[in-house]
């Protein structure tokens, strides 16, 4: 549904945008991630016709983001991280002309009104005026406007900043209820709610591709699996043992507690997939140790983010 090829955005000297390509298939939640400045809102103007790329070509369905951009608009809904609003227009108002903006029919906009404020839970403030709400309400506004004609694509950056905890999961809900039939390119920093709604991850900095991929494969790349383990027994003997285990990498011990003797809380590093966990218990068990926990541990989103774009940064940095 979009292709990005070589797609570049200069500012003078200043690249904003290095050679990006990608994928987003129709129906797919694509979670767009990267640090600030790394050209996540340069991309999401290029691919809304906000600004024209240096180089490269954008494709949204079958038309050209530069070349056929009257068509693309028509099928995108955007919202921007700092949602343009009219502030003394009321939010029924202020959808009503954003309707006509988007050349929908009289008949078809008041339907489609009465459908984005049930969608956003804006009923009963619908006569309101934008300049009395909450952050969290405009934000809330922001994304009405953007599903206005039902569009089949949406691409929202920070849709739930400003929202309190209840309206980030009915966001949320809402947003991953879109699976299947929109495609949604989503634009967020707080990771955990990329990871819960996004079925593929694009990471870039400084303007590149980092890494893309499902945020489960992505967290079990991220320098091997790691296993929590709670042993009964004296620390050095268990770290000898546990770091003659097959697959076994690293061996850190947390934590010391008297729990029915020493009770030693260990962090393996290991590299062999889910046997190596099999192994460990074995060579406890047979070793005559007490065998309390052994728990695998993925890396969390934020753990892949960290490593890959400091990563990024460095190789930069040396490059330069």
């Amino acid at each position: 549904m979009i292709e990005v090829k070589e797609l570049t955005k200069r500012f003078g000297a200043t690249v904003a945008v290095d050679r990006l390509s990608f994928k987003v298939e129709r129906g797919e939640i694509m979670g767009f991630l990267g640090p600030n400045g790394a050209g996540k809102t340069t991309t999401m103007r290029m691919l809304t016709g906000f600004f024209p790329p240096s180089s490269g070509q954008a494709t949204i369905g079958t038309y050209d983001v530069v070349d056929q951009a009257n068509k693309t608009r028509a099928l995108v809904g955007y919202m921007p991280e700092n949602v343009p609003l009219y502030q003394d227009m009321r939010i029924k108002e202020y959808l009503h002309f954003v309707a006509g903006v988007k050349a929908l029919d009289r008949a078809r906009a008041g339907s489609e009104v009465s459908r984005v404020l049930g969608a956003v839970g804006l009923e009963t403030r619908a006569d309101q005026l934008i300049k009395q709400l909450s952050k969290g309400y405009r934000q809330r506004v922001g994304l009405a406007q953007a599903l206005l004609g039902d569009p089949p694509v949406l691409i929202l950056d920070e849709p739930t900043i400003g929202l309190d905890p209840g309206q980030i999961v009915e966001i949320r809900s809402l947003i991953k209820g879109f699976a299947g039939s929109k495609t949604v390119v989503l634009s967020s920093h707080i990771l955990p709610e990329v990871a819960a709604t996004c079925s593929r991850v694009v990471i870039i900095n400084q303007g590149r591709l980092v890494t893309e991929g499902p945020p489960e494969l992505l967290r079990a790349g991220a320098g091997g699996d790691h296993l929590r383990l709670s042993v009964q027994g004296p620390e050095e003997e268990l770290t000898q043992l546990l770091s003659k285990v097959p697959g076994v990498n690293s061996v850190a011990c947390q934590e010391q507690a008297p729990q029915n003797g020493t009770c030693c809380y260990f962090s393996l590093e290991t590299g062999g997939g889910p046997e190596v966990a099999a192994e460990v218990a074995k060579a406890v068990v047979e070793a005559g140790y007490g065998l309390l926990e052994l728990t695998p541990v993925s890396a969390s989103l934020e753990e892949v983010f960290m490593q890959l774009t400091t990563s990024e940064q460095a190789a930069g940095e040396e490059a330069a």
